[in-house]
């Protein structure tokens, strides 16, 4: 087997399947949520033991970094799985389904741990023809928590030029995708994201006399509304940007006008010059709409994760291993930017990359109907773990011998 014929890699990979399908599932029913993951990490390591490969651990969070150094010099090639569960109860009514009454693998962070381990497993049986190295990088923490930019800190990457990282590759399951198949695209691939707290401040009173009260209640929806034709009337239409407002909190009861009204909810753009543009103008609709009833608000916009942009060569490098892995019917570029964010973005920041998506519709179900991910019953396809372990080896092994 060779870079430019990866395929044995596939068969390779449907043999590793049924132990790659344990260990997702043991991962399934124990989700952890956040930035320490210390049962998660536990079944990394015991899953990597044995393996020809330097293990560290991090200090400020449970991830682990594995690295495998090929018989022969070469670059550094890094390959990313992520670790975290979401908060939030699962409906599937799965055998494996979570234990925890509030967190859920809704995003599918349970395969990828699995596929990264499975990648491990099929280039430490060509460590003798590997030229460089790869790094593994099993993160905690990419649900909001900006995993990847801790790992960073903790030196994940190295220093380029001196034995760091020269390329990297990350893959994220979907199950409105064929199951199997690989969908990538250069430069913007996923938004950035930030997050929107308004609190309007406005007089309570009795709800039978609104008149003598300042309710913030239709100042907050005015706001909402507002803030939609901002983004069709300010916002390049070939530049997208979406305002989402998913909590809106006011009162407490029926017949009490309250003091106050908050809405909570994400931005996604693709550009900085967008993002900067979004982010003043939902400021400044918010402090005027609520002043034209005579309210004030309270904004605060933290920043979140950057966007995620593909590196063009590095693209076409991936894309060119996944055709010779899977065939060109199964590889394709995708039509445009996913508007969901990743902390990926942070490696690519530093690092020549690329992120694809693997499709993981279940059997049975249309990628059209497939609950998506982060929904309470989202299923995903277990066999397309092969494919997906099989990808990052594949990639990886082209990355360092280009």
């Amino acid at each position: 087997m060779t870079a430019d014929d990866p395929r044995p890699l596939l068969t390779q990979a449907r043999e590793l399947l049924p132990g790659l399908v344990a260990t997702r599932r043991a991962l399934h029913r124990a989700p952890e949520l956040g930035l320490r993951l210390p049962r998660t990490q536990a079944t990394v390591l015991a899953a990597l033991e044995g393996l020809p490969l330097t293990v560290t651990t991090g200090r400020a969070l449970s991830s682990v970094v594995a690295t495998l150094e090929g018989a022969h010099p070469g670059r550094t090639v890094l390959l990313r799985g992520d670790m975290d569960a979401l908060p939030q109860h699962e409906d599937t009514g799965l055998e494996f389904a979570s234990e925890l009454p509030d967190a859920m693998h809704a995003c599918g962070h349970d395969l990828h741990t699995a596929m990264l381990i499975g990648a491990a497993r099929l280039l430490a049986g060509r460590q003798e023809e590997l030229r460089g190295r790869v790094v593994f990088m099993f993160q905690p923490g990419e649900e909001g928590d900006g995993g990847a930019r801790h790992m960073i800190d903790e030196g994940v990457l190295g220093t380029r030029g001196e034995g760091g990282v020269d390329a990297a590759f990350a893959l994220h399951v979907s199950t409105r995708l064929a199951s199997g198949t690989v969908h990538l695209r250069p430069g913007p691939a996923l938004a950035a994201h930030d997050t929107l707290h308004v609190t309007v401040h406005g007089r309570g009173g009795h709800a039978s006399a609104p008149h003598r009260a300042l309710d913030p209640v239709p100042v907050a929806c005015e706001i909402v509304q507002a803030l939609q034709t901002m983004v069709t009337r300010t916002v390049h239409v070939f530049d997208p940007a979406v305002v989402t407002i998913g909590r809106i909190e006011a009162g407490t009861t029926t017949n009490i006008i309250p003091e106050t009204a908050e809405l909570h909810g994400t931005l996604r753009t693709l550009t900085p010059a967008t993002r900067q543009l979004l982010r003043e103008n939902v400021a400044r609709v918010a402090h005027h709409v609520a002043a034209a009833h005579g309210a004030t608000a309270e904004v605060e916009l933290p920043e979140g994760y950057p966007p995620v942009v593909n590196d063009p060569d590095r693209t076409a490098a991936a894309r060119a291993a996944a055709t010779a892995l899977l065939g060109p019917d199964r590889v394709h570029e995708l039509a445009e930017p996913v508007m969901g964010a990743e902390d990926f973005s942070y490696v690519l920041e530093r690092v020549p990359g690329a992120m694809a998506f693997l499709g993981a519709c279940p059997p049975g179900t249309s990628p059209e109907e497939a609950p998506d991910i982060h929904c309470n019953r989202v299923v995903f396809d277990e066999d397309a773990m092969a494919v997906g372990s099989a990808v990052h080896a594949a990639v990886a092994l082209r990355f360092l011998g280009d």
